[in-house]
């Protein structure tokens, strides 16, 4: 199986059973409006995305909670490090190291292609 399609898109019907408790910011890869297609089965959101595999670049980057410099740290990734692409947005990519997280965003330029 491919990189791209590791993950399986669910086949049943997807349904609500009741309240659902929201995880904390950075930890698993969702947001109100796109998740992980893994959580698929656990949380409902308009839209999820099968990820892009990547790798962090030359150097260490810092995963952060919003798309800026200033926001909250939420781990450091080192180089060569495995990241699930879910998102863009101008410079930054949103993501996770995998669908149980951690999870955040970081400059776009800090990906590459896996295994370069």
């Amino acid at each position: 199986m491919s990189d791209v399609t590791q993950y399986q898109v669910p086949t049943e019907q997807l349904r609500l059973s009741g309240p659902v408790a929201r995880p904390a910011p950075g930890t698993l890869p969702l947001r109100g409006d796109i998740a992980h297609i893994a959580l698929a089965d656990r949380f409902l959101v308009p839209h999820y995305a099968v990820p892009q595999i990547r790798a962090i670049g030359g150097a260490s980057v810092t995963l952060r909670l919003a798309p800026n410099e200033e926001s909250g740290a939420v781990t450091e990734l080192n180089a060569g490090s495995r990241f699930e692409l879910l998102d863009t947005a101008g410079e930054w990519a949103w993501g996770a190291v995998g669908p149980e997280g951690p999870s955040g965003w970081l400059p776009a330029s800090a990906l590459v292609p896996q295994g370069q």
